[in-house]
């Protein structure tokens, strides 16, 4: 089994690559290298070197997306299995990582990589801190935000609708380790479970909440891509920004059950839901997965519920 470390990157198909760099400059990012009018890459603040291709097409679709690994022997292991392509370099930017494209069930393309030379970070605003009351490190020192296009930091999650849950978790856990966190159980039927919040194994080490949801869906699509901001007033900021620029506000921002992330979903240009967020739970292998089996809109402890048939 090849061990993931973290997800970096998704993959979408657009008619309209002009369009959609404006959106995700708006949204946060800025291109990784310039387009050469047939895909788009696009950054964020963080060390990936992308965390967004748009590639031009004859319709909108998702395509997939790129997760670490932790070494190229998995790299060679992966490369061996069914529906998976060779080693091969990431030629669509100079970092001198590796990949081997294998497709899961369902058709998306998910890319294993390793190696390469990590982009250089950007700076952002400081974290002036958050006086609670039962702390207060911000001293001497006011909050002036502006509402603005503030980068994203990285590639939190991405949430697959598919047409066989079990196999489709079985196909992650058996190519690169992940491990549920909590699980969606059909409503009414806690026992039947419909969806897998899924982690990168680290052991004793703390990682994210989850870097996948897989949800059993008649049809096979995404659902949503998420980005994680730098605090709170960022997520607040751009949500202001954004609707300034009259782009369709889709949910936001509340705080999940699941997760605990303070959420913000917008739709870009060719209806795909795409999220920004913060505050997200880590857990470690102490974490024990609990099963939720309410309905969408009781995914939301406070702010802006989804509505019912989020999910679907």
């Amino acid at each position: 089994m090849s061990r993931a470390t973290e997800a970096i990157y998704v993959r979408y198909q657009v008619t309209d690559l002009t369009r959609m760099e404006i959106f995700l400059r708006d949204f946060g990012m800025h291109p990784a290298v310039p387009s050469d009018g047939r895909r788009l890459l696009m950054r964020g603040s963080g060390d990936a070197p992308y965390l967004y291709e748009a590639v031009l097409g004859d319709k909108p679709c998702f395509l997939g997306a790129g997760i670490r690994v932790a070494s190229r022997e998995d790299l060679e292991r992966l490369a061996a299995l069914p529906e998976s392509g060779p080693i091969e370099p990431v030629s669509e930017v100079p970092t001198g990582c590796e990949r081997v494209r294998m497709r899961m069930p369902d058709g998306f393309e998910i890319d294993a990589l390793f190696g390469g030379v990590a982009a250089h970070v950007v700076t952002t605003v400081p974290d002036l801190g958050f006086n609670s009351a039962h702390e207060k490190p911000r001293k001497n020192r006011a909050v002036r935000v502006t509402r603005e296009a503030l980068p994203v930091r990285r590639l939190g999650h991405f949430v697959l609708h598919v047409t066989d849950h079990d196999a489709s978790v079985a196909w992650l856990r058996d190519r690169f380790g992940l491990v549920p966190s909590d699980y969606l159980g059909a409503p009414g039927d806690e026992g039947r479970v419909i969806g897998s919040f899924l982690r990168v194994d680290a052991g004793k080490e703390w990682v994210d909440h989850h870097c996948m949801l897989v949800l059993g869906t008649p049809e096979a699509e995404v659902h949503h891509c998420s980005f994680e901001m730098d605090g709170l007033d960022a997520v607040m900021c751009a949500h202001d920004f954004l609707l300034k620029r009259g782009y369709t506000l889709d949910c936001g921002v509340g705080r999940h059950l699941l997760g605990s992330q303070i959420f913000d979903y917008w739709r870009d240009p060719f209806g795909f839901r795409i999220e920004h967020y913060t505050d997200g739970d880590i857990v470690n292998d102490e974490h024990q997965p609990t099963v939720f089996a309410g309905t969408a809109d009781e995914t939301t402890q406070w702010g802006a519920k989804p509505p019912k048939d989020f999910f679907e």
